[in-house]
């Protein structure tokens, strides 16, 4: 075989075998096959698409190029979920115990964070004591006796993904649907999850900005994951503005155990509640979605999810007590309002801008090499649709400095007050074939 053919054939709008995807993703990843002839690629699938065949092959190529986790010694069906990203999205902190309450095995692999806040891994350890440096046999020994257990993600799995993703961000073909398909599939199965749940975001604070385009990025997500023999379903969600209140790493685990408390703020419930009820219907736990969600609604009644956090947290070294003492997480020094200024209606907050006023204040990574501060943040006061009156608070910042002017000019640059406007929708739609 030679890539300049395949790179032909796939230009002329010609499908690729199975064969060839194969030896184009092995080439690429031992170096045999340079940059340039694999970007000439990546442009030609940009223009021409995959079929779902050749979107299933390149995702198990993918996945064949490096270490994949066996989590075969882990009782019962492993459900993973994966959200494509957002501003103060808690949903993960909120799931993994909840729907381990219910005998659900969680094995999550997590990683650290770019962007707005800190990754799961980092606002787990805003828990004094916590970490996720754990082996192998001791992350199956935790799922398998306690029914949820989080690790760090390996350095090896799918090596020929992040390559190609490196590849694909100077080539202008990231917003490809077949490449960005594959590369978040790859992942979750490489990581070893019999059934998988996506969270695909749409808005201002979301990679995919329209709903059409969620649509059809989540239709062919699912589409791959049932392809390759994993049981795939796939939520689409909103993030023109934040979810919940709380932007920032200990904040968030505040707001995750008011959550699983059920005082946490309505629309993190909603989707907690969509992403749930496919976990532990997909786990075969419920006969159908609405029996699911009854069955999420009672561990939060009865405890039992605010348990299995407390669990959760004492078996990775941290202190269980912030459950009852959020206090004990890392505090900032200072709380600073940042009144409306006039009467009206909150009709925007932009997602994506607000995250980054959030990071300014070092509560997210600039580059991999920033320091995240875990005790700051901002806490949302307002959202879409609420009135509010001048000198009521829209947003309380959290820091660990006096001046953050900066910050608070950016959050009013980036929210809107108007004299009416409604609530965004939450969710939607559901995809599941």
């Amino acid at each position: 075989m030679r890539m300049v053919d395949l790179i032909q054939k796939k230009r002329d709008g010609k499908e690729l075998s199975s064969e060839e995807i194969g030896f184009i993703i092995e080439g690429y990843t031992k170096g045999e096959i340079p940059d340039y002839q694999v970007s000439a690629l990546a442009m030609a699938i940009f223009f021409r698409d995959m079929t779902d065949r050749e979107r299933a092959d390149l995702t198990m190529a993918m996945v064949h190029s490096g270490e994949t986790i066996d989590l075969s010694e882990i009782e019962g069906v492993k459900v993973d979920k994966h959200s494509t990203g957002g501003v103060g999205d808690t949903t993960t902190l909120v799931l993994a115990p909840l729907v381990a309450a219910l005998g659900i095995p969680v094995a999550k692999m997590s990683g650290r964070g770019l962007g707005h806040t800190g990754g799961t891994i980092d606002k787990l350890e805003a828990i004094s004591g916590f970490h996720v440096e754990i082996s192998k046999e001791e992350f199956v020994k935790l799922v398998n006796e306690h029914k949820i257990a989080v690790i760090g993600q390996s350095g090896n799995l799918t090596p020929a993904d992040k390559k190609l993703y490196a590849l694909r961000d100077v080539t202008a073909t990231v917003n490809s649907i077949p490449l960005i398909a594959s590369s978040i599939m790859s992942k979750k199965i490489a990581a070893g999850a019999d059934a998988i749940v996506l969270d695909v975001k749409t808005g201002a604070g979301a990679f995919m900005k329209s709903v059409d385009d969620a649509k059809e990025l989540a239709q062919a997500m699912v589409r791959i994951g049932n392809n390759v023999g994993r049981k795939t379903m796939a939520v689409i969600s909103d993030m023109s503005q934040p979810l919940g209140l709380a932007i920032g790493n200990s904040l968030e685990v505040k707001e995750a155990i008011d959550t699983l408390k059920g005082q946490g703020p309505k629309d993190l419930e909603e989707l907690c509640f969509a992403l749930g009820r496919q976990m532990v219907f997909l786990a075969g736990k419920a006969a159908s979605l609405e029996e699911a969600e009854e069955k999420l609604k009672e561990v939060i009644a009865n405890g039992k999810a605010l348990e299995k956090f407390r669990e959760f947290i004492a078996n990775q070294g941290g202190d269980p007590s912030v459950v009852d003492h959020p206090e004990k997480l890392p505090q900032a020094a200072f709380l600073i309002e940042v009144p409306a200024k006039t009467d009206g209606v909150v009709a925007e907050i932009v997602a994506d801008e607000i995250g980054t006023a959030a990071m300014l204040l070092g509560a997210g990574r600039a580059t991999k090499e920033s320091e995240i501060d875990l005790a700051v943040g901002l806490m949302l006061n307002k959202k879409v649709g609420d009135a509010v009156k001048a000198g009521e608070s829209l947003v309380t910042i959290h820091a660990n400095r006096e001046n953050v002017q900066e910050v608070v000019d950016m959050i009013y640059a980036n929210i809107r007050i108007a004299d009416q406007a409604e609530a965004p929708v939450l969710i939607y739609g559901t995809v599941t074939e």
